[in-house]
């Protein structure tokens, strides 16, 4: 689906139902947040669950990603703000606020801004801070091919990245590759450079749950393990043998993950 925010179009996927403007107000709704250089296409599995079981869903694409208009926002706290006047489009008063990695830091900056809107919050692949490397930082900023073969990687474990896969015919790090590709000239630095400068907030007060890979080389586990420590509310999820990409790596255990939280 297709509307505008700020006199720019916005495209979110609905998980193959309703638009939440098309649902009765007192529905639970769950939006979900993709991380640097990515799309709504990340959340394909969990969104359709979410969707067949009644839920309002919005996974959009943040400015200037996957099908949205706009440029690249350059904070995090942007990013957030720019969600709640997503929900505000969407007639959504609260939701479930789900991210990934850099998404993960935008729930949470959402969630401290705006708690009253934020029913409970699941944190994949996090960390707060969350620093990036200055090789990555620069080889992103020349818009280098080097880039998207550090961060895709970094993103997969050791099986990941030989190709085992619990979805057969699908090719983990072909996807993550072809996905960074995609993004625009400079989204992905702008991106990068949003987590690195990030600064965590206080106010996280919701349920919560954190879920780390055990082999993530991104946002090390023992980072989400000190988020969810953090945080008065929060469940923590590790997964064995798995990196930063867990959605794909790891797509039936975040689901049965998010079941719980959501």
């Amino acid at each position: 689906m297709r509307f505008q925010v700020n006199g720019e179009t916005v495209f979110a996927s609905t998980g193959s139902g309703k638009a939440p403007i098309d649902m009765q107000p007192d529905i639970p709704a769950v939006l979900f947040i993709h991380g640097a250089g990515m799309d709504h296409s990340v959340w394909v599995m969990p969104a359709r669950y979410f969707a067949r079981q009644g839920y309002r869903v919005l996974a959009p694409d943040l400015p200037a990603h996957g099908r949205s208009g706009g440029r690249a926002l350059e904070s995090i706290e942007a990013m957030a703000n720019w969600l709640a006047a997503v929900l505000d489009a969407q007639a959504i008063d609260m939701a479930a606020i789900v991210g990934h990695s850099m998404g993960s830091l935008v729930a949470y900056n959402f969630t401290c801004l705006f708690p009253g809107r934020t029913r409970s919050l699941a944190l994949l692949g996090t960390s707060a801070p969350m620093p990036v490397s200055d090789m990555l930082l620069t080889a992103a900023k020349d818009n280098h091919r080097a880039a998207i073969d550090m961060a895709n990687t970094w993103s997969h474990s050791t099986g990941g990245r030989m190709g085992a896969n619990q979805n057969p015919g699908m090719w983990m790090l072909g996807g993550g590759e072809r996905l960074l590709e995609k993004a625009g000239t400079d989204v992905f630095f702008t991106d990068l450079k949003a987590c690195n400068e990030f600064v965590a907030m206080e106010g996280v007060s919701c349920p919560t749950m954190v879920i780390v890979g055990e082999a993530d080389q991104m946002t090390p586990a023992r980072a989400g393990v000190s988020v969810a420590q953090s945080l008065p509310r929060a469940e923590l999820v590790t997964l064995a043998d798995c990196g930063h990409s867990m959605l794909s790596e790891r797509p039936n255990a975040v689901l049965d993950a998010l079941i719980r939280i959501v």
